[in-house]
């Protein structure tokens, strides 16, 4: 079983310049998952990417990581 919060913190985290100030809010709802990931103002750019890149890609990394468990996943990032 993955921990899907925990993988979004360690991507995040090798991601930004600011590792500490990683935050990520979990809710869920049958088989659905949301996570809310938080992070510095100034890392903001670096977790989006050029045209919403990077984002994306965490996006299809999470969804990934949450089929192998049956479950849906939505990544927001604030």
């Amino acid at each position: 079983m993955t921990d899907l919060k925990e993988t979004l913190i360690n991507i995040a985290k090798a991601i930004v310049d600011h590792p500490d100030a990683v935050n990520v809010l979990e809710s869920e709802e049958g088989n659905k998952v949301t996570l809310v990931l938080n992070v510095a103002e100034s890392d903001m750019g670096m977790v989006i990417g050029k045209g919403g890149k990077i984002a994306k890609a965490i996006r299809t990394l999470m969804r990934a990581a949450a089929s192998a468990d049956g479950k849906e996943v939505s990544v927001v990032i604030r």
